[in-house]
């Protein structure tokens, strides 16, 4: 049996999942990060196919999003996208402490994985932790930078206004250049990483990504620890074979 509890760790509402049977062991921990406009019990599915291969599995909500959602208009949202991010980013740090001083996670196997925005923040993440193990991008980017300037790109063709000055821009900009993993490949360290996008995917650009695994394979003695699985079909939606994919990259590298 899969144990699904609703709780907070340091105050962060989460779903935490394991077998019943190891529900007191100190077991591998994979952290799930969901997408924008998404919430944690979205993502069950993940969560319990992960648990049942053996994991403890954390849902957290994201700043904003699940059970802590505020009130605000969507382009209200829309403009706090990177601060959802990095808040999200800094809070791994506060989760995986959490669970180490309840003893209940082996702190030497640690993975990540989300889709979207949730894979944004898995790629950022591998630029500030080197406890991340393993990790799985789903429908993600490395490129912080860039992305923002796409979005900023596609208001100005909107013809949307922008409610930010260039000197809060900048700020966004600097910011984001410390979770850039595109900047800094060399985070990486040979860690497994495994990505999945939808060739047809209009939200997250699927060929800067691409282009960023080709980049960063040569750098791989062991070209089993990264990979690339490349839906043709595919638009901004996980395919099955790709949730199998990341359960089975966990059970092989974590």
């Amino acid at each position: 049996m899969i144990l699904i509890e609703n709780c907070r760790l340091s105050d962060i509402p989460v779903l935490h999942l394991v077998k019943e049977s190891y529900k007191n062991e100190k077991l591998p921990l994979v952290f799930f990060i969901h997408g924008y406009t998404s919430a944690k019990e979205h993502n069950l599915h993940y969560g319990y196919l992960l648990a049942e291969a053996g994991f403890r599995v954390v849902l957290p909500d994201a700043l904003y999003h699940g059970e802590r959602e505020v009130k605000m208009s969507e382009d209200e949202l829309n403009f706090k996208f990177w601060d959802i991010v990095t808040n999200e980013i800094e809070e791994l740090e506060v989760l995986k402490n959490e669970l180490i001083t309840r003893g209940i996670i082996d702190p030497e196997r640690i993975g990540l994985v989300g889709t979207s925005m949730g894979g944004i923040t898995t790629l950022g993440a591998m630029t500030q932790y080197s406890w991340i193990k393993a990790a799985v991008s789903l429908m993600g980017s490395p490129y912080c930078v860039k992305f923002l300037q796409g979005q900023l790109a596609e208001l100005k063709r909107l013809g949307l206004s922008i409610p930010l000055t260039d000197e809060q821009l900048n700020s966004q900009f600097d910011k984001l250049r410390k979770y850039d993993l595109s900047l800094q490949p060399q985070k990486l360290d040979e860690r497994p990483l495994l990505f999945w996008h939808g060739e047809l995917d209009e939200v997250v650009p699927f060929h800067y990504t691409y282009e960023f695994y080709n980049q960063v394979k040569t750098k791989y003695k062991d070209k089993s620890r990264i990979n690339f699985i490349v839906d043709h079909n595919a638009d901004h939606k996980v395919s099955r074979e790709g949730l199998l994919a990341t359960v089975e990259w966990f059970k092989k590298h974590l």
